[in-house]
């Protein structure tokens, strides 16, 4: 187990990026992609037994302005989030949830059981918040974790997803 990882509850931009160049948990263990593929930019919350289950919790934010990258390319004249971005930032939460639990290895996303789109990210949104209620948190051989995650725009649930699915792995059992 990594050593003093869950010192904090909530991250910075800076800290997040410091997460993605692999110097927040270590050589060889979880990191964050970074941008533009970090799909937020700040965690404002995190614990290990809160969330609807008290298994863990993780809020994070990102503030939408039309400058995002996305929106150049999906759509021309019609721009909009493209829904895998925002199911992307709830296996990156799980995935720093793990690390930041103490679990070694680099992240992969194994899976979803369930996505239900209800609304758009569009250029006049203001801010999403993700929210992540870890359901199994599993710290053997096998490292992985299972939640519950919905983004909101602007306060409004837009995407939900049942048994997000994420696990840690030896860097050489990835080759």
């Amino acid at each position: 187990m990594i050593q003093g990882a869950k010192a904090k509850d909530h991250y910075d931009l800076e800290e997040l990026l410091a997460c993605g160049r692999g110097e927040m948990f270590g050589p060889g263990n979880a990191q964050l992609p970074v941008p533009p593929m970090l799909m937020f930019d700040r965690i404002v919350k995190i614990t290990e037994d809160g969330g609807a289950h008290g298994k863990g919790y993780v809020e994070a934010e990102l503030d939408i302005n039309r400058d995002l990258w996305f929106f150049q390319c999906h759509f021309i004249n019609d721009p909009v989030m493209p829904g895998c971005l925002g199911l992307d930032a709830m296996w990156q939460l799980v995935g720093f949830f793990l690390g930041w639990s103490g679990a070694p290895g680099k992240g992969r996303a194994l899976g979803v059981g369930e996505v239900k789109f209800t609304g758009q990210v569009t250029p006049n949104v203001k801010k999403l918040v993700y929210k992540i209620d870890l359901k199994r948190v599993i710290m053997r051989k096998l490292v992985m974790g299972i939640g519950d995650g919905v983004l909101e725009a602007d306060g409004k649930v837009i995407y939900e997803a049942k048994d997000l699915r994420v696990g840690l792995f030896d860097a050489k059992d990835l080759v």
